[in-house]
């Protein structure tokens, strides 16, 4: 790394972005998106002992970096799809699996649009928006955008506008709405996937002042909630704990590999903690971190059989169901679990372990008021 990029490096803000890796001739060769840009690039300069040949090559050939600072998560979902299209960086082809993209689909020829999503746009005549390389992100944004923008999901029939079903009562589906007016709403849509946020807030501010100023209140607190809908759009996380390409970027993971002689990186790591109130409604609460990142959608909470002050009999019941053969197949396995507690906890975690076979995952104990960490090996105990 060259030292106008190091000292450029260290200027990188904590907020959510989309940033350009350049080559020695200016050329943009890969574009990204972040949460938290100077997490994010910086990560790229870490130790590239365990990258990919494909990440190493990029790597190799990043002599400048740029980015550009958005509001939100979902600011910078959209925006980083708008640069690639633009720029066609060829380490973004390289490194993604095309198999993986999704598009936004919205045929505006339709007297009622609906927006889906599909992995193959077709020459059939509707706009398609994208690619988007994480469509998990993409359907979670759009789930949102839809209480700003109303919209149907699937083709509507004639009488659909009129129809009050779950939807409409959440606000959700344009009823009431002629179809000249829904078109209207669904260019609003668009303009914001392709990046026009600051427009479409300035325009719903003009339209909200022009009902009020005609005695249209009820029109008028339509987009006022709108318009909080948006701002509130700054706040929800879109991508910040799935964001990272390889997991073996990240140098702490690799060290707390290396320190507890994991036998491999830990993608998926869960904490145990049990509350109760005196031995009344005892819960147990899981947390979960993916590639080092918390993962707030996949918290979990138990509530132990029988409410009793023992932490050794709640730490067992909340483990050995956590590894039911029930919750590893709609969760998948932990490659590491912490436990609130020191070596009586950490004990009856392992029994339940044990008992249900999963020999091969490593816990580890967290006893707080002694400041010590207890670990035990992969085997028994």
């Amino acid at each position: 790394m060259n030292e106008a990029l190091k000292a450029k490096l260290n200027t990188l803000p904590r907020s959510s972005g989309v940033y350009f890796h350049k080559d020695k001739s200016g050329e943009i060769i890969y574009v990204g998106k972040a949460a938290v840009l100077k997490n994010r690039v910086k990560q790229y300069f870490q130790s590239t002992r365990d990258m990919d040949i494909k990440t190493k090559a990029l790597v190799a050939e990043i002599v400048d970096v740029d980015w550009v600072e958005t509001e939100s998560e979902i600011d910078a979902l959209f925006l980083e799809a708008e640069m690639v299209k633009r720029y066609m960086p060829r380490f973004n082809i390289l490194l993604r699996d095309d198999k993986s993209s999704t598009f936004v689909r919205i045929d505006m020829k339709n007297e009622w649009p609906c927006v889906s999503f599909t992995r193959n746009p077709a020459d059939d005549g509707a706009e398609y928006f994208g690619p988007y390389y994480n469509g998990f992100a993409v359907k979670k944004a759009l789930r949102y955008l839809r209480r700003v923008f109303p919209y149907f999901t699937k083709i509507a029939g004639s009488n659909a506008i009129d129809k009050l079903d779950l939807d409409a009562h959440l606000g959700l589906s344009p009823v009431g709405l002629t179809s000249n007016q829904y078109k209207a709403n669904l260019r609003k849509l668009i303009s914001y996937i392709k990046g026009d946020r600051k427009k479409i807030i300035g325009e719903l501010e003009n339209e909200m002042k022009t009902a009020a100023k005609s005695h249209d209140f009820e029109t008028a607190a339509v987009i006022r909630n709108r318009l909080n809908n948006l701002r509130e759009l700054q706040r929800r996380i879109m991508f910040g704990d799935k964001e990272f390409l390889d997991i073996s970027k990240d140098k702490a993971l690799r060290d707390l590999t290396d320190l507890l002689g994991l036998p491999k990186i830990p993608v998926r790591i869960e904490g145990f903690d049990i509350s109760h109130i005196s031995g009344t409604d005892v819960v147990a609460s899981m947390v979960v971190f993916t590639n080092g990142v918390s993962d707030r959608s996949e918290y979990r909470k138990f509530k132990t059989r029988i409410d009793q002050n023992n932490d050794f009999y709640n730490m067992n019941e909340t483990i050995e169901r956590r590894l039911s053969e029930k919750n590893i197949k709609s969760w998948g396995k932990p490659n590491l679990v912490l436990v609130d507690g020191g070596k009586g906890q950490l004990d009856a975690a392992l029994k339940a372990r044990d008992a249900r076979g999963q020999f091969e995952i490593p816990f580890i104990g967290l006893a707080k008021g002694d400041e010590q960490i207890v670990v035990s090996s992969t085997a028994s105990h």
